[in-house]
């Protein structure tokens, strides 16, 4: 099947090759206009004074970032005519990330991100108990200890618009073993990048899974629905789930299913009200999509382009790339009007979700790529936002 990915197949691996190289070197910005500034961004419930970080560009791309979760805030993006609008969803100040309305808007979720089965693993012959917070399961971290809940340490970078957040997530916390070290890395590029870069060390052995849980509608947060997006996913296989959202371990095609998204389709071409893919080894709920889809990664590399994202409308594009084997594509199934920045109501179906991971439930599946970090290494991942406007 001749694809976007695959025609693409020889640039992109260049192009990757570039990114990931000018990821992980420093940069210094000489002659640009980039800036970074700081503010109050309030107190927390437990009185932990909050700060939000702003990043713009020499293009006037602006990203906000505040402590309370490593959280991405704002981001604001021009449209084929120039024009800045805010493209995910967040609150005006900590309170609302704090309040029952916060849907893990643009946090970093963790320890380890998505679901573990009824909240239990076992590791080294050891079994560990954790948080059920998605009945009967474990999602995103946990509980009020969960590293989105909690107030990170920030250090912005010299000569560049980037902040680097730290934070430690003691032995025990949440029920997972070890003390973990871990900084996530905002950079904003003059190439119109979002670049989220992670890192990690522990003294016993623990999983790990950290990705961004950013929602995204490239007309405008609080525009409308994302039904008209158009989506391209670079994947061949997805991970059947049963009725928790729990993966079964199989990893089956999506060929011939509603989650074949490895040509462009508008999202709400195959969401009809009664539901999607629903047979029994591609199902999701009535509500939208919810799948974790594989990664089609070239012979010889160890990045690929993932997904594709465009608003018709307004042309904006957003394309990901990652070094994870899999992401999450999540359909803003539970937003229910929350009301967000600047008094902007989030509808359902109103932003959506691509998380780059590993896959859901990896370390109770042997078959899945490993989420096990261990004392003397480091947890290292980049994935890369690029946006553009046609």
């Amino acid at each position: 099947m001749q694809t976007y990915f695959s025609t693409l197949a020889m640039s992109m691996v260049a192009t990757l090759s570039l990114l990931f190289m000018s990821a992980c070197h420093s940069n210094s910005n000489s002659g640009s206009s980039n800036s970074i500034k700081k503010a109050n961004f309030g107190k927390t419930k437990a009185g932990e004074a909050t700060e939000i970080y702003t990043l713009k560009n020499a293009n006037g791309v602006i990203a906000k970032v505040t402590t309370y979760g490593a959280t991405l805030v704002e981001l604001h993006l021009p449209d084929k005519a120039g024009k800045l609008a805010d493209v995910v969803n967040g609150f005006d100040n900590v309170a609302g990330y704090e309040g029952d309305g916060n849907q893990y808007f643009g946090c970093t979720t963790g320890r380890v991100c998505n679901r573990i089965a009824k909240g239990k693993f076992t590791l080294d012959g050891k079994e560990y108990t954790l948080a059920t917070n998605n009945d009967p399961n474990h999602l995103h971290g946990g509980g009020d200890k969960a590293i989105s809940k909690q107030v990170w340490k920030a250090t912005p970078m010299t000569g560049k618009a980037a902040v680097v957040f730290t934070l430690t997530s003691p032995d025990g916390e949440e029920g997972y073993p070890g003390n973990l070290n871990m900084k996530v890395t905002y950079t904003l590029t003059d190439e119109n990048e979002l670049r989220i870069s992670y890192e990690a060390t522990t003294d016993k052995a623990t999983p790990i899974n950290l990705t961004n849980h950013a929602y995204f509608n490239l007309g405008g947060a609080g525009s409308g629905t994302i039904l008209d997006h158009e989506l391209t996913l670079n994947a061949d296989h997805f991970t059947p789930v049963d009725d928790t959202l729990i993966p079964t371990g199989k990893i089956n095609p999506v060929a011939g299913t509603e989650l074949d998204f490895r040509t462009s389709h508008a999202i709400g071409e195959r969401i009809p009200d009664k539901g999607v893919a629903k047979t029994e080894d591609c199902k999701t709920s009535t509500l939208g999509y919810d799948h974790n889809f594989v990664i089609n990664v070239p012979s010889g590399e160890s990045v690929a382009l993932a997904a594709r994202l465009k608003d018709p409308k307004s042309g904006r594009v957003m394309e990901i790339y990652t070094d994870q084997p899999a992401i999450q594509f999540y359909s803003g199934n539970f937003l229910k009007n929350q009301t967000g920045k600047g008094g902007k109501t989030y509808p359902f179906r109103g932003a959506l979700c691509l998380e780059t991971q590993h896959n859901p439930d990896s370390v109770n599946h042997p078959n899945f790529p490993s989420t096990i970090l261990r004392p003397g290494e480091t947890y290292r991942t980049t994935t890369v936002h690029r946006f553009s406007a046609e």
